[in-house]
């Protein structure tokens, strides 16, 4: 009775949050669509630090792709019959709150040190743990009849890591091209360019962040199956019975 009534607050906390980061994001949308339509363009000559019409559209890009990454994990969950943890789904939901609504629309990005920081070291945590769920989920496979070491198991998290790091950063550069944002922060706030290596001080901040934070999870993963402590255990996704 116990285990039921904690498996469903557990899921009730889980609802909570993906409604208010759903809501938080639909509402962004409709306020940013409004906006669009009297921001003014970067030719324009807009005042210092007022967002322009890039500005809108990245932070609606942004939403955008942020309520379909909340549908995705139940698509795929379905689709594949696998189990995402609670833990792992909650801390999702928080990172796209986080990056998305207070980072893009509520400027915190701009306004709170280190905020970029921050969400990069702990999303490469993240990604080093998907990592590990994705090569223990084949490894646990009748199928498949293999059995990796820890060691392999790690330094597979640790590249799969990187990895999505760089393809974020490739998808961050493409669209800052095609779409005149500045998602890879190449310019400040109020529009003035920055110039040699600051310039791609933002990228590799990123770059090293993200596997500073996969390295993390790594070493914790490689504890926790070495010696069989069940810490990384708690955040895999696991195959429905």
């Amino acid at each position: 009775m116990k285990k039921h009534s904690f498996k469903k607050i557990r899921w009730n906390v889980q609802g909570i949050i993906a409604t208010i980061v759903f809501l938080s994001l639909i509402l962004s949308i409709l306020f940013l669509v409004i906006h669009l339509f009297i921001a003014p363009g970067s030719e324009e000559s807009p005042q210092p630090f007022e967002r322009t019409k890039s500005d809108y559209v990245l932070m609606l890009l942004q939403c955008s792709l942020g309520i379909l990454a909340m549908i995705l994990p139940s698509l795929i969950s379905r689709k594949l019959r696998i189990e995402i943890p609670s833990v792992m789904y909650v801390l999702f939901l928080v990172f796209l709150y986080c990056a998305i609504y207070l980072g893009e629309v509520r400027n915190f990005y701009y306004d709170i040190p280190n905020w970029d920081t921050i969400l990069h070291g702990f999303s490469g945590a993240m990604l080093g743990a998907l990592g590990f769920s994705f090569v223990t989920l084949l490894n646990r496979e009748d199928r498949v009849p293999i059995n990796l070491s820890p060691l392999f198991v790690v330094v597979f998290a640790f590249c799969f890591a990187i990895t999505l790091g760089v393809f974020w950063e490739i998808y961050e550069f493409s669209f800052d091209g095609l779409l005149g944002l500045n998602m890879q922060k190449a310019y400040l706030e109020d529009g003035t360019p920055l110039v040699g290596r600051t310039a791609l001080m933002d990228t590799m901040k990123d770059l090293i962040l993200d596997a500073s934070g996969a390295l993390v999870a790594c070493i914790i993963g490689y504890i926790s199956l070495k010696y069989k402590k069940g810490w990384i255990e708690k955040l895999q996704i696991r195959r429905k019975h």
